[in-house]
């Protein structure tokens, strides 16, 4: 059983950072996909960010790119996200997420489907 705990969520001002860690109860990156969702209220829960259990480069809404850098610490099992010049449309819960799939196309590490295992997610709130 894979636990995901997400943190470093908050308050920010609009042009805002925040860095949101998720760390993981195994050392799972080299077997499952990594990615972060938001869900804000009245909206379905979209794609932030994700890597591949492979590596290489990650995926990134065009919402969030240019503005947001996912990363990952395999020795502290740990996943970030970092996200700078924030905006009020930002606001949400967001969570981290960890799943496996044999094809690692941007289609299906995009789709929420595609990940078992959530955290209880963390609150990204901006003022303009």
């Amino acid at each position: 059983q894979v636990q995901l705990v997400e943190s470093g969520g908050g308050l920010v001002q609009a042009g805002g950072s925040l860095r949101l860690s998720c760390a993981a109860s195994a050392r799972i990156f080299s077997m499952y996909n990594m990615g972060w969702f938001r869900q804000a209220p009245g909206k379905e829960r979209e794609f932030v960010a994700a890597i591949r259990r492979s590596g290489g480069a990650p995926y990134y809404a065009d919402s969030v790119k240019g503005r947001c850098t996912m990363s990952r610490d395999s020795a502290k099992n740990t996943a970030y996200l970092q996200m700078n010049s924030l905006k009020p449309e930002d606001a949400a819960v967001y969570y981290c997420a960890a799943g496996f799939t044999l094809d690692q196309n941007e289609a299906v590490m995009m789709s929420p489907d595609n990940y078992g295992y959530w955290g209880q997610g963390t609150q990204v709130t901006v003022s303009s």
